[in-house]
């Protein structure tokens, strides 16, 4: 790591620090989003693969307290689909310093599970929704779920999460006509709305930039119904562009990935559930702490393997450049 300054956090050469990592649990979904798998579904991953929870939880400890980790998002294919999830989460909030947890979860189940996750630490939720039309739903999904999820953001709400948030992606001549009546349905409902440009990380490889709704064609799209000014907070890394509506003190996000990169404010590591470590979404290159976990590697040979990773990764994801190659590994392999 020639050139790395003597810091224990996951530095990289362009200077930016990570001190969020998305970890995902499983690969496994219980539903099949046209724009993320097949509708078979996929060969999920042997369960000798997926780390064990103590695996996780050293190196989410590894993390925490020798990388500087401040911030922790659990995340899929579908996290409420491991086992324990509550105990995990529990066991995640005791390490010191605390991190702050969050979930990405596509909602179903969450009804029932929303007071037990809140006890066992949970502080912030996010729901992936495209709509809130029922038979809108089940094209997207291929699951007749939609009454599920909208439990579950109540539920989440009631439990005291705060924010609750929803992650959609309009998908042209499917939903883009619902964006106003999806957003009006946050505002009422007390829920922050994140829209997120479609991204090639489909297990099916067939994105396609030129049918893609862009961040201004969202805007758009909104503007029809709402007057948008732009949020006056600071960003930092976040990767929303956030909008007041009709003055506030409602907003709305823009999460424009392709369009409009945020790679230069990156802060976020990335944990598989077979205990990879990528350094991007679209990186093409990881590194297997599974092994070394399994094989005694020391806690800190561990650290220096993770930070190696970090120091290399790159300005940016590359979506825009001509050799763009899309990863091997679809977003549900991946971690959101």
């Amino acid at each position: 790591m020639t050139g790395r300054p003597d810091t224990p956090a996951l530095v990289d050469t362009f200077g930016r620090v990570a001190t969020d990592l998305r970890v995902s649990l499983t690969d496994k979904c219980n539903l099949r989003c046209t724009y993320c798998m097949p509708e078979e579904g996929l060969d999920w991953m042997p369960d000798d693969q997926v780390l064990a929870d103590d695996e996780l939880l050293r190196l989410m400890r590894i993390a925490v307290e020798r990388l500087g980790i401040t911030d922790i998002r659990l995340t899929g294919g579908e996290p409420m689909l491991r086992p324990g999830l509550e105990s995990l989460i529990a066991e995640i909030t005791s390490l010191e310093p605390r991190p702050r947890v969050a979930m990405t979860t596509n909602g179903i189940g969450l009804a029932k599970r929303a007071p037990k996750l809140a006890a066992a630490g949970l502080n912030r939720i996010n729901v992936s929704l495209d709509t809130v039309e029922r038979d809108t739903f089940i094209r997207i999904t291929r699951r007749d779920r939609l009454s599920h999820v909208l439990a579950g953001l109540a539920a989440a709400r009631d439990a005291g999460m705060d924010p609750v948030k929803i992650n959609a992606v309009l998908l042209p001549g499917v939903n883009e006509h619902e964006a106003t009546g999806l957003l009006r349905f946050c505002l009422e409902n007390g829920y922050h709305l994140r829209f997120i440009e479609q991204m090639p990380l489909d297990a099916q490889h067939s994105w396609d930039r030129s049918a893609m709704i862009t961040a201004e064609q969202i805007l758009e799209l909104l503007r029809t119904e709402f007057t948008l000014t732009p949020s006056n907070e600071e960003r930092g890394g976040a990767p929303a562009e956030r909008w007041l509506v009709d003055g506030g003190p409602g907003d709305v996000g823009v999460i424009a990935s392709v369009t409009r990169p945020f790679c230069a404010a990156c802060d976020r590591t990335r944990l598989t559930a077979d205990g990879a470590i990528r350094s991007c979404l679209f990186s093409q290159r990881e590194t297997d702490l599974r092994a070394m976990l399994r094989n005694g590697g020391t806690d800190e040979d561990i650290a220096n393997a993770w930070r190696a990773t970090m120091w290399a990764k790159l300005a940016g994801h590359e979506i825009n450049d001509a050799g763009f190659a899309q990863p091997l590994r679809p977003m549900s392999s991946i971690g959101g």
